[in-house]
């Protein structure tokens, strides 16, 4: 009986610092539990398991690869080296944008005005990338209003083959919450609102739709 293939899946988790000066950054409010419940998942599953992830106050998780980064450049960066993969999960919250005047010294006191840039869009980058597109990627929309609406644009724009949805206006599953009400819209069939539950428990939710569809 031939060794089934072990697939390779990539996480990203957590929120990007985008930098004003050395003491002082831009960020949110993502707590990255949902992103590294589903790379646990991943692992348990048998998958080789890249988790890149934000600054969190969550352990890092032993099993599988396991890369702490900043900025949005940098995560861009890692994901692009641990690429290619089977699957790739972008739950990461992404800053949108970055300080285009970057201070190297501490900023004294006075009226600061920043100046913005936007980011690298890590997530359209590699759905539209041919050579380095995962078999099947997948896309987290954090929405506080019109999710349907919004995650639909999103599946078009990013070029991603699911996006998983939520709506973050809810206290009770936001960003700090164990528990999760995730909407998964597909692109190639209707979408799939699941109950509300606990983050694990949504990340092997996740995980079996992802196994069925590689099998």
């Amino acid at each position: 009986k031939k060794k089934k293939k072990k697939f390779k899946a990539l996480v990203t988790a957590g929120p990007t610092r985008e930098y004003i000066d050395p003491v002082r950054f831009i960020t949110n409010k993502s707590s990255g539990k949902q992103g590294y419940e589903i790379a646990k998942s991943f692992r348990d599953n048998g998958f080789e398991t890249t988790l890149i992830s934000g600054q969190s106050n969550l352990d890092p998780i032993s099993g599988l690869n396991f890369i702490k980064i900043d900025t949005a450049q940098e995560m861009f960066d890692e994901t692009i080296k641990n690429l290619p993969a089977d699957v790739a999960v972008f739950t990461a919250a992404v800053a949108d944008y970055k300080i285009t005047n970057y201070e190297n010294k501490k900023i004294k006191k006075e009226n600061l005005n920043l100046s913005l840039e936007k980011n690298i869009d890590i997530l359209a980058n590699i759905s539209k990338h041919n050579s380095l597109r995962p078999k099947l990627t997948i896309g987290f929309a954090a929405e506080t209003n019109n999710l349907v609406k919004n995650s639909l644009k999103k599946l078009e724009e990013k070029n991603c083959d699911w996006i998983v949805a939520n709506d973050v206006s809810d206290n009770s599953i936001g960003f700090d919450s164990d528990e999760n009400q995730i909407s998964i819209f597909y692109k190639d069939k209707k979408n799939e609102n699941l109950k509300k539950m606990s983050k694990s428990l949504v990340a092997s939710e996740l995980v079996n739709r992802v196994i069925e569809k590689l099998n």
